[in-house]
């Protein structure tokens, strides 16, 4: 049984590695040409290159991507999240808020925004 699976993975393997050369040229292609189709005209910026197309792309994949961690906090946190806002009263939803915008730069703080002077 071992042997058969040994052999399938020596058939899969190379395709494996073909598919996945075939997706990152595709994606870089991709990238390349809408960028050189719709940034130019638009914004006066310069055609790109395959290389810089695929730096681009591992860009945007590190800053927006989240490297493969994007789903690690899964359905169970999501479901924590919920329960403890509909546990909050209206006032405790309100001075989340407050805090969360001042912490993202959306607003002022909840400390100034309540009157006090520092």
């Amino acid at each position: 049984m071992s042997m058969n699976r040994g052999r399938r993975l020596l058939m899969i393997a190379p395709l494996a590695i073909v598919g996945m050369v075939l997706f990152v040229f595709l994606g870089g292609q991709l990238v390349r040409w809408l960028w050189n189709w719709l940034l130019p005209p638009l914004f006066g910026f310069s055609p790109i290159s395959f290389w810089q197309a695929l730096g681009v792309l591992a860009l945007c994949r590190i800053l927006f991507g989240g490297l493969g961690l994007h789903g690690s906090a899964g359905p169970y946190t999501r479901r924590r999240i919920i329960e403890r806002w509909e546990d909050m009263t209206a006032d405790e939803r309100e001075r989340f808020r407050q805090g969360m915008r001042g912490r993202l730069g959306f607003g002022p703080p909840p400390s100034e925004s309540k009157g006090e002077a520092t």
